[in-house]
């Protein structure tokens, strides 16, 4: 099993410097994978009402024994924006999970056109007063988007929750979190569908420190300073994904590698983007 560190939120909970992400992981065979990903050092499970698989999440959770060493994340859809919404949205999502807790408390994207995203934070926060949300944070969301619910909440965000690989690196993002106390968390961090694996940059740095391809790009996201949440059903490929830190990759590594920036793979522009 993996020791995987963990870091402070701003609001003192204690947070995997790497998770599991669970999108796709469905029925029996999702079961299995999630417990055996727990059984393998990851205590941050990720997942989301529009994955469809909250049920599965819940269900190894309780598999593992460990309910209280575990982190699971769960997201507000964009159907469920408003204040009444995301409490009703919040009650299913805990009937699903099968728990009394939903540790952190995402909203899914900001779809900006509705315009609901600051009444779904303040429903959120009511949520975390009343005990039944840990952290609350937010996914997909613009500078200027978190400083709206920050001036308008006064509450800041723990968690964003955004698409970050080498091949976007986020960089203003990633400093404006770090000057607010927002944890920075990677989405598709290993670029899924791309050829960012084979690119000859991150072999060698992957050869200088005999790792793959994928612990260099996954201690390349640590040491920037954010959680990514890779995904695998493979017990071997989900050890491997989770022992990046037993070695440091170099500035100039770092930089190399954010040196195949290009931009966002997949259109999932916030300001434009909408997700129900």
């Amino acid at each position: 099993m993996v020791t995987i560190p963990t870091v402070t939120l701003n609001d003192g909970t204690a947070f995997p410097q790497l998770g599991f992400g669970t999108y796709k992981l469905t029925g029996p065979e999702g079961i299995d994978a999630i417990v055996a990903a727990i059984e393998n050092g990851y205590r941050l499970l990720d997942t989301a009402v529009n994955y469809e698989n909250e049920t599965e999440v819940g269900e190894a959770v309780r598999r593992s024994g460990i309910r209280d060493e575990l982190l699971v994340t769960t997201k507000v859809p964009g159907r469920d924006h408003g204040y009444d919404e995301t409490l009703r949205s919040a009650a299913g999502s805990l009937q699903r999970l099968g728990l009394d807790r939903i540790d952190l408390y995402l909203i899914h994207w900001p779809n900006p056109r509705v315009d609901r995203y600051v009444d779904t934070f303040r429903a959120m926060i009511a949520l975390r007063e009343e005990g039944k949300v840990g952290s609350v944070g937010v996914s997909n969301f613009t500078e200027a988007m978190l400083a709206r619910v920050i001036d308008e909440t006064g509450v800041v965000p723990a968690v964003n929750q955004v698409e970050l690989h080498p091949y976007f690196p986020q960089a203003a993002l990633r400093a404006f979190h770090a000057a607010q106390g927002i944890r920075t968390e990677s989405w598709s961090p290993l670029a899924r569908r791309s050829e960012l694996l084979t690119e000859p940059v991150i072999g060698e740095v992957a050869a200088a420190h005999g790792v793959t391809a994928t612990q260099a790009v996954l201690r390349w996201h640590t040491q920037l300073g954010s959680t990514p949440i890779p995904k695998s059903a493979t017990s071997a490929r989900q050890i491997e994904n989770a022992d990046v830190f037993g070695f440091t990759l170099t500035d100039a590594e770092i930089n190399a590698i954010s040196g195949l920036e290009r931009g966002r793979l997949w259109g999932g522009d916030p300001d434009t983007h909408e997700e129900m």
